[in-house]
């Protein structure tokens, strides 16, 4: 199979641009292509071990699931992580997230809600080494993920299965509390893409249309009392529900409010301080 043969069986799923980066990231993460070789034509020169084994990477790729999910693998914050279909596949947004809470350089005590594949927590504990950080999640497939990307960093994080929907009150103990929950309504899902919708999982996706704030009102009702004074809460939002979410907040007592966009324009994070 030739370059263009490949993206071109990739149309039914993607437009001509996102097929051909998705056949370069095979070719160059799997079989270690580069742009150039692609462009000689070297693709046709591969073994026919790894000619079959691309067969089987095109046919999962033509039925829509994610490349992440094909390779076991996603970049995220200059890192590759592994992933699987437990968990979500780490998105840029969140990456400008973790950015936005490794500008405060001082050392912190972290708890990071829902951590999913640990991109959070593992990014944090990275380029924060001092700090001490913390992860939850419900999935024991994605903290057994987590676990192995904080392995195979070098990243320092105790991970502890807890539904936030059930968390007791806690004494003060945290100085960051961040949270990438599902926030998507379920009415939302006729927008979404295929390859999301029909591969991701929708126990970190989805909210009930009726209580959009379900996990915001949670995280933030916990850290309310678990942060130590002036300890920051981050939320990355939906951006149809942000200003709810900042009026939720305010109403529990959090100060210095602050919203920014994603790079895409999008109301998409959130950062309240606990007086």
């Amino acid at each position: 199979m030739t370059y263009e043969e490949l993206w071109q069986r990739l149309l039914s799923v993607y437009d001509a641009g996102e097929a051909k980066a998705v056949v370069r990231y095979v070719l160059d993460i799997r079989f270690g292509l580069t742009l150039a070789d692609v462009l000689c034509g070297k693709v046709t020169q591969l073994s026919s071990d790894n000619q079959a084994e691309l067969g089987k990477i095109m046919k999962r790729l033509e039925k829509g699931e994610p490349v992440q999910y094909v390779l076991g693998k996603a970049d995220f914050c200059g890192r590759t992580l592994c992933v699987a279909p437990g968990v979500l596949i780490p998105r840029p947004e969140t990456a400008e997230l973790c950015c936005w809470i490794a500008e405060e350089k001082r050392p912190s005590a972290i708890l990071d809600i829902g951590t999913g594949s640990g991109c959070i927590a593992v990014t944090l504990a990275l380029d924060m080494p001092q700090s001490q950080v913390t992860a939850w999640d419900i999935s024991d497939a994605a903290l057994h993920i987590a676990s192995c990307n904080a392995e195979q960093t070098g990243a320092h994080v105790v991970f502890v299965k807890q539904d936030v929907l059930q968390v007791e009150a806690a004494q003060p103990m945290w100085d960051v509390i961040v949270s990438n929950p599902p926030y998507i309504c379920l009415g939302e899902r006729h927008d979404m893409e295929r390859n999301v919708l029909d591969f991701e999982p929708h126990l970190a996706l989805f909210v009930p249309d009726e209580d959009p704030l379900l996990f915001y009102r949670a995280i933030a009702c916990y850290a309310a009392n678990a942060l130590n004074p002036g300890g920051r809460l981050y939320f990355e939002l939906n951006p149809l529900h942000a200003v709810h979410a900042r009026a939720l907040v305010s109403s529990l007592g959090f100060r210095n409010v602050e919203m920014r966009d994603d790079q895409f324009g999008k109301l998409r994070f959130l950062k309240a301080i606990k007086i």
